[in-house]
């Protein structure tokens, strides 16, 4: 939408208009928002922000389906009122998997009447989000309502709104606005996880930390399940791996299912999906927690990703639950609880990656340590990565990332390296780069090492279209048996079978024969000439004492 003439620009907005990158225009926009923090509490306050760029985004995505319907030269050719009519049918728009937005909804509707509006802009924008909601089933309930209340300072609001409305979300070369929005949202979301610090947990897992289980599972098609998910960014990740693959067309070939047991981030999670293209539809008609009412009781997915709470005794299993296998987890944590969850969706075929804390692989207390081993005996554990520390604000916890499959057999016409009984072991825990004080991530060239090492191990086709073999690294990565983690007890923490990391010779060193017998000549001179000067001393003393 062009921009409109006012008599005068709000704080920040002439400098908006100016810039065309849209990293500029997110920070910008940050600041903007940011003004409005006021009292609001940060869960609110997330919503708050989020939900205005998700209502920008359906309105634009609205307005160029417009456009693209009005350019239609057969339209030019049937009556004006008819023409009208024709730009007004929802179907047009709902069967593009367009969200429907009714008038009053649009954006250009809320900026031209937000300075006119009695009582301010929040009046305009909740009913905004009611009437996009009554008229998109799968959004009942999602949208936020809360911009017109006493502690929302609605000049400030405003300010925001006209900024939104000039922010140029399309025009970047050949990028749609739908990824020039969808990474605003991500930046915000990651802005929000920095701002609170150890509370960001429930929604948000670092990026290079989901970017690095999506490359190791490469979820090309199928289902995509994670039982604790956040604000979505596991199918996020997955959606743009595809795409870059294979392809903005094919980032219809996986269906996203998911469930979050906290309200607002369900909402943000719903808002995710819908701005980046996906089904929202999966995360069902309502939050709830997964351990207590699966929404996906029958669901046998393909990949399973997943980032649980570490952990959690805020839980209680059922001792009759068919999911326990392996045995019952502990009521005093949960992380077998969600192993076994996981293990319980997989395909026949299905493979999973999920982040835990260290202990999970190597407590014994309460039947974990049973749990585990029979888990390894059942030939499920694939690869065991130790992370590096300082990736998670959200918790000091040191994490790795657990890889299961139901099939480590070569799976026929794929020719897959036959991995039956065996565990893939990789310490990355000296990989990453700190980007300030507190805070390490995972590089591009990080994150291809290590998938590279899962996908040679592995033997799948992006080795094969590399040209990668394995071979075990000394300090980095090991293939071991059954048999060989038996011996280890069934502790799974890869620094025990990786060992120490080979330190090269260096050809001009000198000799270590040579270098004792240097270093022990040396020894001795320095030993005789401590002597000389502890006579010298004494003599001096005594002279003193006389």
């Amino acid at each position: 939408m062009p921009p409109r003439k006012r008599a005068a620009a709000a704080p920040g907005q002439g400098e908006l208009l100016s810039v065309s990158s849209p990293k500029q225009i997110q920070d910008i926009l940050w600041k903007a928002a940011d003004k409005l923090r006021g009292s609001m509490d940060a869960a609110q306050y997330k919503e708050f922000v989020l939900g205005l760029v998700f209502l920008k985004y359906v309105s634009d995505a609205f307005a160029e389906r417009r456009e693209e319907l009005a350019a239609d030269p057969e339209l030019a050719q049937i009556p004006e009122h008819r023409r009208a009519a024709f730009l007004e049918e929802k179907d047009e728009y709902t069967e593009r998997n367009v969200f429907w937005v009714p008038p009053t909804a649009r954006w250009d509707h809320i900026s031209e009447n937000a300075a006119s509006t009695e009582g301010g802009v929040g009046g305009l924008l909740d009913a905004a989000m009611d009437e996009v909601m009554k008229a998109n089933k799968v959004l009942t309930g999602v949208l936020p309502k809360i911009f017109n209340r006493d502690n929302v300072d609605q000049n400030r609001l405003k300010e925001l709104v006209d900024l939104i409305s000039d922010a140029r979300f399309t025009g970047h070369g050949d990028r749609p606005a739908q990824d020039v929005l969808g990474e605003t949202y991500e930046y915000f979301l990651e802005k929000f996880a920095r701002a609170e610090g150890k509370r960001a947990g429930e929604f948000y897992t670092p990026a290079s930390v989901v970017r690095l289980i999506v490359e190791v599972l490469e979820p090309y098609e199928g289902r995509v399940y994670d039982p604790c998910c956040g604000s979505g960014g596991m199918f996020v990740q997955s959606g743009k791996f595809v795409e870059r693959r294979r392809g903005r067309d094919h980032s219809h070939d996986i269906a996203v299912y998911g469930q979050e047991s906290n309200e607002r981030t369900w909402r943000l999670a719903k808002m995710n999906l819908a701005i980046h293209g996906m089904d929202p539809q999966g995360l069902g008609d309502r939050w709830g927690d997964t351990n207590i009412n699966d929404k996906h009781p029958d669901l046998k997915a393909d990949f399973v990703m997943a980032n649980p709470p570490f952990n959690d005794n805020n839980w209680g299993p059922t001792a009759n639950d068919p999911k326990w296998r392996f045995g019952v987890p502990p009521k005093s944590n949960d992380n077998y609880a969600w192993l076994q969850h996981i293990v319980s969706k997989l395909g026949d075929r299905g493979s999973a990656g999920v982040v835990l804390s260290n202990g999970s692989m190597s407590s014994k207390q309460s039947g974990e340590g049973e749990i585990r081993a029979a888990m390894v005996e059942a030939d499920l554990v694939s690869c065991m990565i130790a992370l590096p520390g300082n990736l998670f604000r959200t918790t000091a916890i040191p994490a790795c990332l657990w890889f299961l499959t139901k099939d480590k057999s070569p799976q026929g016409a794929k020719a897959l390296n036959d991995r039956r009984s065996r565990v893939l072991f990789i310490d990355a825990r000296a990989m990453g780069t700190m980007v300030d004080r507190t805070e390490r991530i995972l590089t591009e060239e990080d994150l291809e090492k290590i998938s590279d090492t899962y996908h040679a191990w592995r033997g799948t086709k992006s080795a094969k279209d590399k040209g990668l073999t394995y071979e075990d690294v000394p300090g980095y990565c090991y293939s071991a048996t059954i048999e060989e983690i038996e011996k280890h007890d069934y502790v799974l923490t890869p620094g025990r079978y990786v060992g120490a990391a080979e330190i090269a010779e260096d050809p001009d060193a000198e000799p270590v024969e040579e270098r004792i017998a240097r270093l022990t000549k040396e020894l001795f001179e320095q030993m005789d000439e401590s002597a000389r000067l502890d006579a010298v001393v004494r003599e001096q003393l005594g002279r003193i004492d006389g």
